[in-house]
């Protein structure tokens, strides 16, 4: 399960009718063939997901049951690696847009996703979204610009994620305390005597225990050493996660997990032991709490691999690597970006204009 380098895996079906390829139709179940408007529905299970046994998992057990050998390739300019069937002769890596060459593939093992939040806006929206953002962006290179009318810098894919469940239960000692006023007189600035109206506290000692169901603690699964994504668009609405099935990723690259399930549950028991500590204040009470000790235990842990939408836009200027990213379920947008150095000069050269000119005619 441990895995240094960042890896993609694309999957490709071929139409049934003309032997094109099947893709993914963001927003629906169905796989629809471009070329011949051949569609299939996809089945989910109806059963809902397969919550996985922690533990197991951890000592190094059960790992055959729900894992696959899928093949990689490297990408020389950035190390990002992506799978790619042999009919495909080359491929731009989704995070540099450098072209990959179909050589040197070699098989991996990665625990199956249990769920997958499917695309709900398509390529050509998420373009939009992108081209709206760019020329709203002030001192941007005119060949950002131009680069954001290419659709083929925008590509769609699946991060992978874990989540983890578990039953929660934490005993607390600590103290609440309550507000209250008094009054009392000083002299302020000017050496005036005034009432001033002072807040204090009184403290109540506490103790208690707190349980409850701590549900899909969610944890990123790939370190993302390119162009990482932006936290502030890596939010999604877990209640639209499907059953994997395969055929959502159709036409989409899948990123393999490089963050080991061991050290995303270390980080899930730190948000746990933050939830339980929000937990243990809201059981003391009054208007404000210390907590001085809390002893936390987790039960009936489970887990799931689970894989997120995003769509990036890769782009070079002047050596350097830029991203741009869309979040493929509600269409949020962020990124780094370049500046025009010499916009920036003529703006500046043009302010100090205005400037000479308001003053020469102001004397």
């Amino acid at each position: 399960m441990e895995e240094q380098k960042t890896q993609q895996t694309e999957l490709k079906k071929p139409c049934i009718n003309c032997g094109a390829e099947m893709k993914y139709q963001p927003g629906t179940t169905n796989i629809s063939c471009a070329y011949c408007g051949h569609q299939e529905i996809i089945s989910v299970d109806e059963h809902g997901f397969e919550e996985l046994e922690l533990y197991p998992y951890l000592n190094a057990m059960g790992a055959q049951k729900h894992s696959e050998a899928v093949s990689m390739l490297h990408c020389k300019n950035c190390g990002a690696t992506q799978h790619i069937e042999e009919n495909y002769k080359s491929l731009h890596c989704v995070y540099c847009s450098m072209p990959l060459v179909l050589e040197d593939q070699y098989k991996e093992e990665w625990i199956l996703p249990g769920a997958v939040l499917p695309f709900q806006i398509d390529q050509k929206k998420s373009h939009q979204i992108f081209q709206k953002w760019v020329k709203r962006l002030w001192f941007a290179p005119n060949k950002l610009k131009k680069a954001a009318l290419d659709p083929q810098f925008t590509k769609g894919l699946y991060l992978p994620y874990w989540t983890f469940d578990a039953q929660l239960q934490a005993t607390y000692s600590g103290q609440r305390g309550e507000y209250y006023y008094e009054t009392k007189k000083v002299r302020d600035a000017k050496g005036k005597v005034v009432t001033q109206r002072v807040r204090k506290t009184r403290w109540y000692p506490a103790s208690g225990q707190v349980s409850g169901f701590v549900d899909d603690t969610l944890v990123k699964a790939s370190k993302q050493r390119k162009g990482r994504v932006p936290s502030r668009i890596a939010r999604w609405n877990l209640k639209l996660l499907q059953p994997f099935n395969s055929n959502f990723l159709r036409g989409f690259v899948t990123e393999k997990y490089t963050i080991a399930l061991k050290q995303g549950h270390l980080t899930a028991k730190e948000e746990a032991e933050d939830i339980a500590s929000r937990w243990c204040r809201q059981d003391i009470g009054g208007d404000t709490q210390r907590l001085t000790s809390m002893n936390m235990k987790l039960s009936d842990e489970t887990f799931k691999h689970i894989l997120l939408p995003v769509y990036i836009s890769a782009y070079r200027y002047n050596g350097k690597e830029y991203n741009f990213f869309v979040n493929g379920e509600n269409g949020s947008i962020s990124g780094t970006r370049p500046y025009s150095a010499w916009k920036i000069f003529f703006t500046i050269l043009f302010g100090l204009a205005i400037i000479g000119i308001i003053i020469f005619f102001s004397k």
